[in-house]
């Protein structure tokens, strides 16, 4: 097997937004008249689309209501949520150590692309990653393959060569969509037995395990040295 980039899930993969999360559910479910859910049921939302978020939340909403629970989640989603967001540990030191592999790393999240960045540029991470994909860039959040085969085109590489890493089973259907390999993390709410059910190449504690776990593995990770500028 031939693995050329790592391309990860942003929320609950390498960082945890839940608190700001929390409370733009809340500030939209406020505004429309409806009481506000508990943390433990706005953190199994994290990683679904806003219309999805709401469905999961309500049951059944109308056109109406997705609209203006988008537009007020957004609002407050300005204010709040790239403070209210903070790497897990671990993040930092593992994509230095992908990266002196020679491995290309890219994200492919439904959080707004800019909000990411944001979040990367103040942990000193962002010249680390050379694709971002945010749910602002496709037409069809995930589980719709669309930002991973993005992902991987930008990066000039086949899906086939591209390794998914994700903490939900949004992440493990999108991948099996987009044909590329994937490995769940236990760093989000999903429970082991259900990414299990996917069957993923591996199943890891955490992002900062990744490397080591590909150490272990008989995995062709590194484009030859005179393509690789970490060499």
């Amino acid at each position: 097997m031939i693995v050329r980039a790592v391309i990860l899930d942003f929320d609950y993969t390498l960082a945890d937004s839940s608190q700001g999360t929390i409370r733009c559910i809340n500030h939209a479910l406020v505004g429309l008249r409806l009481p506000p859910t508990t943390p433990e049921m706005a953190k199994q939302t994290i990683g679904l689309s806003l219309p999805d978020t709401l469905t999961f939340l309500v049951g059944a909403p109308s056109p109406s209501q997705v609209e203006r629970f988008t537009r007020l989640f957004l609002e407050m989603s300005e204010r709040v949520m790239v403070a209210q967001t903070v790497l897990l540990p671990g993040v930092s030191d593992a994509m230095a150590q992908l990266r002196r592999r020679c491995l290309s790393l890219a994200i492919v999240s439904t959080k707004y692309r800019r909000r990411i960045e944001a979040v990367l540029e103040r942990e000193g991470l962002y010249n680390m990653f050379e694709v971002v994909i945010g749910g602002d860039d496709v037409a069809q959040p995930k589980p719709a393959p669309e930002g991973l085969l993005l992902a991987a085109s930008r990066l000039g590489l086949e899906p086939a060569y591209c390794l998914y890493v994700g903490d939900s089973l949004t992440d493990a259907e999108a991948a099996r969509r987009a044909g590329m390999p994937f490995i769940a993390t236990l760093s989000g709410v999903t429970l082991p037995d259900a990414l299990a059910a996917y069957q993923p190449l591996g199943l890891i504690p955490d992002v900062g395990a990744l490397p080591t776990w590909l150490s272990e593995q008989q995995i062709d990770l590194c484009a030859p040295k005179t393509e690789c500028a970490n060499q």
